[in-house]
């Protein structure tokens, strides 16, 4: 049917859909894989290490960028808590990186 019936009603497509099927894993629908070590669904090694590299590059990028500004304003906390964050950025890519070669190692 199109848009402009006045009749027309947008529950009828649902309507007309089976029931989904049971969970293949309890309280996950569609049975969606649990990924590497947190609930991303990730399947792939490599994506989950593109991921942590990602994050790493972006984390860094931002980083440099406040590092960069704090040093013009000659805010030097602010710099110290810049190079806080960033350690952490990396502490969290190491992490993501271990989870990823658990991953190729487990599959």
């Amino acid at each position: 049917m199109a848009y402009h019936d006045q009749d027309w009603d947008p529950w009828d497509e649902f309507h007309r859909l089976r029931p989904a099927p049971p969970d293949l894993i309890g309280g996950h629908p569609g049975g969606e894989p649990l990924g590497f070590g947190f609930r991303t669904g990730v399947r792939s090694a490599r994506v989950a290490l593109g991921f942590a590299v990602y994050a790493l590059v972006l984390g860094t990028a931002l980083v440099l960028t406040g590092a960069v500004v704090f040093i013009s304003q000659g805010q030097w906390l602010l710099l110290g808590l810049m190079v806080l964050i960033e350690a952490v950025f990396v502490f969290g890519f190491i992490r993501l990186v271990k989870q990823a070669r658990n991953r190729r190692s487990a599959g």
